[in-house]
């Protein structure tokens, strides 16, 4: 009988306190206000897996949707195929997408999980969530669409699909100009 009341009385702490986190993640979520639409994008220059510079700036003329995840993250990982597809089918029109890992482990273990779930598009690692901090990510995942210019067109909380990307996208990828690289 009292081993049955500690573990009820565990279980009440268990509980108040994912209650407690659950509670806490809202307030931030709501706390953390959002980039202004139409606003240049905060500067974003980051190691790629490989240990390369890769800068937000070096996509100028493109449509770019960076994608703030992590590893852990069941929704981030629900999105992943979805964003491989758009990546894959709309890459040629001018659209980019640029994953931000997010507390997910070394390069080598960001690589691996990369290969395992076939992420084409390239990933930069934000060691010290500096990155997360200056585009005020709230949670994983977080996107951000930015035009060709440089601006913070939508931003996207939860998981995206390909549907809803390509629909926030096609009026950007329709403006006129070329498509740098193509």
């Amino acid at each position: 009988m009292r081993i049955l009341l500690r573990v009820r009385g565990w279980a009440k702490l268990v509980g108040l306190a994912v209650a407690a986190v659950v509670v806490a993640q809202l307030l931030v979520r709501t706390a953390t206000p959002s980039l202004a639409l139409g606003e240049a994008a905060p500067p974003l220059a980051l190691a790629d897996l490989e240990g390369r510079p890769l800068a937000l700036q070096s996509l100028r003329g493109r449509v770019v949707l960076v994608n703030f995840w992590a590893t852990w993250c069941a929704p981030c990982l629900e999105e992943i195929p979805e964003l491989t597809e758009a990546w894959r089918e709309q890459r040629g029109r001018c659209l980019e997408i640029l994953g931000v890992a997010e507390e997910s482990g070394s390069p080598a273990e960001v690589a691996e999980f990369a290969r395992r779930h076939a992420i084409p598009y390239p990933l930069v690692l934000d060691r010290d969530g500096k990155a997360a901090a200056d585009w005020r990510v709230p949670g994983y995942p977080r996107s951000y669409l930015v035009d060709r210019e440089g601006r913070v067109q939508r931003v996207f909380d939860g998981a995206l699909s390909r549907r809803r990307l390509e629909e926030a996208t096609a009026p950007y990828l329709a403006a006129a100009g070329a498509c740098p690289g193509t």
